[in-house]
Parts: structure tokens; sequence; C-alpha cells
């Protein structure tokens, strides 16, 4: 059975359990007599009982009316937990945020954004979802994320990119190669020596495609690599050289191989937040999506 009862009412009832005098109870509800005294008939109307004996000096609350009494707290005060819980989701404080990126950006960035965040929003809960640019970006389209960190998608794309740093490209050798000394070197060195390029699919393949084109060079890959962590295990191996962005050396822990900037030509991976165009971001998601702007600009 459904009772044409509202918060208004209840709240009214409990101020004037609570008081045991119209008056005192209606000043402190900030509103006339009268109308406290129609709100509470109202209320005994559509349960049908009284709540209150009253005459011109005295207000006693029935037995009925005692019964209602913590039932109608109750409900208040789950009402108004609710209802925090409502407006904290609407500031951005609380909720489900699920987030694809890069292996690289999943490791180096991802983790101390979270922890920057989840420091003013302990309440905030995160899933996240790892994979190459591709399998990231469609995520984000069939709504599995709600957003990417991942690099620029391709004009033709449903996607929208907001720029969070560049991403600039080292040299990974042995630590007792003979380069290993310099203070950078040039994409020409991979003419030379054994180069071991990125898969086809990964997110830094087209960089250096781009930066071999740039120079003129003709460099025919000994190997691909199917991951970073696997392109560092072949340098220790001694087997050639590879290029990746400076992030993804987060995904290799081997002491035996160092970094070195390349250059003529500097090349970076831009790395950006990737959303669906034409949807909307919750009130969360474009809170930590400004906190990762934030993050990213500070180092």
């Amino acid at each position: 059975m459904r009772i044409g009862v509202n918060l208004q009412q209840l709240e009214s009832f409990v101020e004037v359990a609570r008081t045991v005098n119209f008056r005192a109870a209606a000043d402190n509800l900030h509103v006339s007599q009268p109308a406290l005294s129609r709100t509470i008939k109202m209320l005994e109307t559509a349960l049908g009982e009284r709540l209150f004996d009253r005459d011109t000096r005295h207000v006693e609350v029935t037995p009925t009316g005692k019964e209602l009494l913590p039932i109608a707290v109750r409900i208040l005060d789950n009402f108004n937990s609710s209802f925090s819980e409502l407006s904290q989701f609407l500031e951005g404080r609380s909720g489900h945020v699920t987030v694809a990126a890069l292996p690289s950006t999943g490791v180096a960035l991802l983790p101390k954004a979270i922890a920057a965040f989840r420091a003013h929003h302990p309440q905030v809960e995160f899933s996240l979802l790892e994979g190459p640019a591709e399998v990231l970006r469609l995520a984000v389209d069939e709504g599995r994320a709600d957003l990417a960190i991942s690099v620029r998608p391709s004009p033709h794309e449903p996607l929208q990119y907001r720029h969070l740093l560049d991403d600039p490209f080292m040299l990974l050798c042995r630590r007792d190669d003979p380069l290993a000394g310099k203070a950078s070197v040039p994409w020409s060195v991979f003419a030379s020596r054994p180069f071991i390029a990125s898969g086809p699919k990964s997110s830094i393949r087209p960089i250096t495609d781009a930066a071999f084109l740039q120079k003129g060079l003709h460099v025919d890959a000994v190997m691909e690599y199917p991951s970073v962590a696997a392109g560092g295990a072949l340098v220790a191996a001694g087997l050639g050289l590879i290029a990746l962005p400076r992030l993804a050396l987060h995904l290799i822990n081997n002491d035996e191989l160092v970094s070195i900037p390349l250059q003529r030509p500097v090349m970076s991976r831009a790395v950006g937040v990737v959303t669906r165009m034409g949807r909307s971001l919750s009130p969360l998601s474009r809170a930590f999506m400004e906190s990762l702007q934030r993050f990213a600009a500070t180092g």
C-alpha cells in the first residue's frame, strides 16, 4: 500500500514531536504556525490517524505518533545521508571512474595521479584498463572506459583529445655499450647498429618511422619486440638497440641498461586524455581529468 506522505510532512511531525510546541516548531522550521498546523493535518489525513492530542495550552504525542516517530527519524536520516552522497557525486567527490591507459602511462603517470586525487577525494573508486592505443580508443568509444590516457587519435575518429605532455624519445643500450657515455645521440646511429623495432600497432612505431623518414634514413629492423619489457630484455642480451619514449622506461627494470636522449631530430610522443566526442562526462570524471592536467603540468 502506497501512502501519500512527503518528507516535509515527516520533518514537520518530527519537529513538533521533539518540541511538543507548535509555535516553537514553526519557528525552527521557518514557517508560520497555521502552515505547520495544515501540514500536520494533511499528514494525519494521509495516515488516517491522529498524531497529536492538543488543546489551546498543551500538545501531547499520541500512541500512534510515538510509534511513527522512530520510523520518521530513520527515513529522514536515510534521505539526508543519501542526499549527502548525491551531493558528493555531483561535486566530483565520490563515485567511480574507469581509466584506460597505455602500459607506460599506466605505470609512470596514472598511479601517482590517482594517489594525488584520492588524497582529497578518498571515497572515489577507480577501475583500470591497459592496452595499446587502438584498444584504449575502442574502450572509450564503446563506453567501457570514461577516459583514456593515450596518444592523439586520428582526426576521423569521434574522439576528443586534451594534451597532457610531450614524451621525448630515448635510445636504450647496454651499460657497456660505447654509446652509454654520450650526452645524446642522433637517430642516424640506427643506420649502423642493429635496430629492434616496436610492433606495427604500437604507439611507438609511427614515431620511429617518422624520424627515419625525416632524416632520409633506410633502417631495417633486425626484429620486432612485442612489449617494452621484451624489448629491454633483447637489448640486455646484446641483440641491438631500441628507441622508446621516456615514460616507457618505467616498464624496464634492468641495471645493465642505459637510456640516452635521441636528437637530430628531437622526437616526442604526444600523450593526453582521450574522451568520446559528444558524450558528457560525469562530474567525477571531469574533476579527475582536470586533476590529471594539473598533475602533468607540475611533473
